[in-house]
């Protein structure tokens, strides 16, 4: 199980639960609302995260509210939702909208939070002619174990560049992570390493991380944006973990780009 693309319906679309797939230990899916729906939810047991991805929205969770918008994920920066157990929240629709949901068990309180675009963090990795610029990407966090220390869980996004590899070099962690893959055309398309396979990333498609080798790369013409979530493992929180592969590991060189043949270089 390395790569998921269910058929989209109207609602909430779910493609893991923390009880169908301990080894991810997460809820993970999609919703769908159109103009004046609602979505409401309210778990005993689990902290819940919602991640505007297009539309306009009305959060509601508790005594607090908070309209949000986005065109898109690749133009605008993100509004997400963080709640602890024990939180009403409701989503009312303003507009047609896409939220990103995830949640996981989680015996702390803590205050809520809804980070806006101001609190993303970004890092705008391989723009120093890395690996002759293939690995160009923007890395964006909403929360991890820095910032919501009593958070069993990590989240963010990154804007994979067209033509261009992200979550490179190959590497792996022992905390489970997924990746929910957004293009800016329907048809944009990708390519996704994970735990030994290679799949065909597509719109809407949730990759699977376990603990093996994983790397995600752009077709040229299309831009990728994928969320990416971590699941704490208990006692082992993920602390930006990197562990990677040795075979690539030169790739890290000051002098690698010395080592890569380029056709546009000088004889």
């Amino acid at each position: 199980m390395a790569y998921l693309e269910p058929r989209i319906k109207p609602g909430y679309n779910s493609y893991l639960t923390c009880e169908n797939n301990p080894e991810v230990n997460m809820d993970v899916g999609l919703l769908l609302l159109e103009p004046g729906q609602e979505w409401t939810c309210l778990e005993p047991d689990k902290e819940v995260s919602l991640l505007l991805l297009e539309g306009q929205v009305e959060f509601v969770w508790g005594n607090h509210q908070k309209v949000a918008q986005r065109k898109n994920p690749f133009g605008e920066e993100a509004y997400c939702l963080l709640v602890p157990r024990k939180t009403p929240v409701k989503v009312k629709a303003l507009g047609h909208a896409e939220l990103y949901h995830q949640a996981t068990c989680n015996d702390r309180d803590y205050e809520p939070k809804l980070y806006t675009p101001e609190d993303i963090m970004v890092q705008k990795a391989g723009n120093k002619g890395e690996l002759l610029g293939a690995m160009r990407r923007n890395i964006k966090t909403f929360y991890d174990y820095e910032s919501a220390p009593f958070s069993n869980m990590v989240l963010g996004e990154v804007l994979n560049f067209p033509g261009k590899w992200s979550s490179y070099p190959p590497h792996h962690h022992p905390q489970p992570e997924v990746y929910f893959h957004r293009f800016d055309y329907p048809n944009g398309f990708g390519a996704s390493f994970a735990n030994g396979e290679v799949h065909v990333s597509r719109n809407n498609g949730l990759t699977v991380i376990l603990d093996g080798f994983h790397s995600q790369a752009s077709a040229p013409g299309y831009c990728q944006c994928y969320v990416w979530g971590i699941r704490h493992l208990d006692g082992d929180p993920w602390r930006k973990t990197r562990i990677d592969d040795p075979g690539h590991e030169w790739l890290w060189k000051p002098d690698a780009n010395d080592h890569i043949f380029n056709p546009e270089a000088k004889t």
